[in-house]
């Protein structure tokens, strides 16, 4: 079990076409980091990107062969990320691989309205990012965990956040899910990002600490560049 406190999180780029020993590189990656015990492991696909060669990726509509920028993100003690990173190393020979320093907030393996206007602080500086990871399937109260995630962030006037589903991964239960035929699968990894000030973000953890029964939330410093908020048009008639 990942305990709370202090903890690596690794990031690994790779493009989707390329391979390790016969297989997906990226595929390999999360065998690999499962094999080895990591507490766990995501999967996003991005749309478009570009790397070192600055060849233009994109992904287009029904395509399956698309060489787009794949994100690979796990979270475990320094201790284990540093032991497993030579061998991640090897694996990568085209892409980028980064380390940061986290947070774990909880790490927990389970068994297994009306609107209204937000005036939103302009966010500037020091801040902080929380990263939820939890299953497709998971739920709260009778509808997707995720989705009650974001409407109570939205309630609680959280300056946004962003859903990822993930294509492959796996967390507490050690099991791997992956996408399948047209992604037409089920309990693929779900990643929520909220970024907010400290302050704020102190004020959510409590919530999330009752709302994800399996999964792990972990809290990194960030620094905000630009945060922009486009007010709706005020209709003159």
């Amino acid at each position: 079990m990942l305990e709370r406190g202090p903890a690596k999180k690794l990031i690994v780029y790779v493009n989707a076409a390329q391979h390790y020993q016969g297989e997906p590189t990226y595929e390999a990656i999360v065998k690999f980091l499962h094999r080895h015990g990591c507490a766990g492991a995501t999967v996003t696909r991005a749309v478009a990107g570009y790397g070192a060669n600055g060849k233009l990726h994109e992904a287009h509509l029904f395509s399956l062969t698309d060489d787009v920028p794949m994100r690979i993100e796990a979270v475990d003690s320094a201790q284990k990320i540093e032991a497993l990173l030579p061998w991640i190393y090897e694996m990568v020979e085209h892409g980028l691989i980064e380390v940061q320093d986290t947070e774990v907030v909880k790490h927990a393996a389970g068994l297994a309205k009306e609107k209204r206007e937000v005036k939103h602080e302009k966010l500037e500086g020091a801040a902080k990012m929380v990263r939820i990871y939890i299953g497709e399937d998971d739920r709260w109260e009778g509808e997707p965990l995720y989705e009650a995630i974001v409407k109570k962030l939205r309630m609680m006037d959280i300056a946004g956040a962003t859903v990822y589903r993930g294509l492959m991964g796996y967390g507490g239960s050690q099991r791997v899910h992956r996408s399948g035929w047209l992604g037409l699968s089920h309990d693929l990894p779900i990643m929520i990002t909220v970024v907010d000030t400290a302050e704020k973000i102190r004020a959510i953890l409590p919530v999330l600490d009752e709302m994800v029964a399996e999964g792990l939330v972990v809290l990194s410093d960030v620094e905000i560049i630009k945060y922009t908020h486009v007010a709706e048009k005020q209709s003159n008639d």
